[in-house]
């Protein structure tokens, strides 16, 4: 478990870092045009994304996203599949922590205060609805991906998803709690004002709800066993098929 929860923490850290670091950089080499800088960090994003997905997953399952861990508890609290609350409980901790010290590690690689509070507001109920279609749309790609067996490529999906999301959803698709609350601790390009984090956390919290939603909608109950994200554990107990 402690290395589940180091892989949650350092996962989440370097995701915000990616975030926050590439936004600060998009504002130093196009200074003048905000779409330009949207493009750089979004596809930062991207492959920050995609690389932490990959490396942490058999560690973790790199979730990297308490609305994921929160949907993958639900998800399995009735067939012991998935996480337990106490696994919840250190999964959402260690992702918080670790979304806070990825922004302070951006700011001080550019050498800017290690904390200071954002005060860009997104205190808006369009952009609360645009975390709302961001959230859900995450959530429901990747149990689609579990539930259809597919789980191998959640790397460029998931990735690809994030990338969009940043274009089609007035928020720029922040969709996870812990990362937006480690935006809030840098007054950057990807900032937050941490009075504007209640109603994304709200909305987010709201997403995942929706997400699920989906998911039961186009698969139907999950078959015991079949409901949560695979446990690396699961993973590595898992018989091959037999061959002809």
């Amino acid at each position: 478990m402690r290395s589940r929860l180091l892989a949650e923490l350092l996962g989440t850290a370097l995701l915000v870092t990616v975030v926050v670091g590439s936004g600060i950089m998009a504002q130093t080499l196009s200074p003048h045009d905000v779409g330009l800088q949207l493009l750089e960090n979004s596809t930062a994003t991207v492959f920050g994304l995609a690389v932490l997905i990959v490396v942490l997953g058999p560690v973790s399952g790199a979730h990297l996203n308490p609305v994921v861990s929160l949907a993958d508890w639900w998800q399995g609290r009735r067939s012991g599949v998935g996480l337990t609350a106490g696994e919840l409980a250190g999964y959402a901790g260690a992702q918080v922590l670790g979304g806070i010290a990825g922004a302070v590690l951006a700011n001080a690689m550019f050498d800017k205060p290690a904390v200071t509070w954002s005060t860009t507001d997104r205190a808006s109920a369009h952009l609360w609805l645009g975390e709302l279609v961001a959230t859900a749309g995450l959530v429901m790609v990747i149990f689609a991906l579990t539930r259809s067996g597919r789980t191998a490529a959640a790397p460029l999906v998931v990735g690809g998803y994030i990338g969009a999301a940043y274009w089609f959803t007035s928020s720029a698709s922040f969709a996870n709690p812990a990362v937006s609350i480690g935006r809030a601790f840098s007054d950057t390009f990807a900032g937050i004002a941490p009075a504007s984090l209640p109603g994304f956390i709200l909305a987010q919290l709201i997403g995942g709800v929706v997400g699920l939603v989906l998911v039961r909608g186009l698969f139907g109950r999950p078959a015991t066993g079949s409901n949560a994200i695979p446990k690396p554990e699961d993973e590595n107990n898992r018989k091959e098929p037999a061959h002809e």
